[in-house]
């Protein structure tokens, strides 16, 4: 097989994602569409990069002693399907066709529960601050690669699927480097990220 021609896809794990399961996903509903991409952030402690304490929080290992900030959210088991660093660095931690523990309370596009038919992807960072290239172009290069795998529609933010309850990305993110990539596609982003 020519190498341009290799499978991106395992059993909904992304092959060249670094890949580090979590406990926290379920089975999604019966029926269940993925049809949208969620674009969080995260850092832990907030504002602080580098470190390996959002892979430990979302396999379960984090130790909430090591910080104060880590005893607000003491026991909190959460997921997302993928994380990627300041540096570009892709991270997996749920099969894509498993429900990850990323949107909470949500409402999108007529629909309630956006966990059921949604992928989570983290962003190394702090809500209304901005992202590095590296991650920009691993992002584009992640949704272009989901595309592909499931019948996505829909792109939006933590905040336009839980408005009130998240900010995250926050307005330090730039819509126009997903939107671009994605004119013409048929792929639509919350009203706010839409071209003028």
């Amino acid at each position: 097989m020519a190498p341009g021609n290799r499978p991106q896809w395992r059993a909904g794990w992304y092959l060249p994602a670094r890949r580090l399961p979590s406990p926290n996903h379920g089975a999604r509903p019966a029926g269940a569409v993925v049809d949208l991409i969620v674009v969080h952030s995260i850092s832990l402690p907030p504002g602080e990069y580098g470190g390996n304490q959002v892979q430990e929080l979302f396999t379960n290992r984090l130790d909430w002693d090591a910080h104060p900030y880590f005893q607000q959210i003491h026991g909190l088991e959460v997921s997302s399907h993928f994380f990627i660093t300041r540096l570009g660095q892709l991270w997996q931690f749920v099969a894509t066709d498993r429900r990850a523990w990323h949107a909470g309370r949500s409402h999108y596009r007529g629909r309630d529960g956006c966990n059921d038919d949604s992928i989570g992807i983290e962003l190394e960072g702090l809500e209304g601050h901005t992202f590095e290239e590296a991650q920009y172009a691993a992002l584009t290069r992640l949704c272009a690669a989901l595309v592909r795998h499931h019948p996505i529609g829909y792109v939006a933010g933590h905040e336009h699927i839980a408005p009130g309850r998240k900010n995250d990305p926050g307005p330090g993110f730039d819509w126009r480097h997903l939107r671009s990539a994605f004119a013409g596609s048929g792929i639509l982003f919350p009203p706010a990220a839409q071209p003028a």
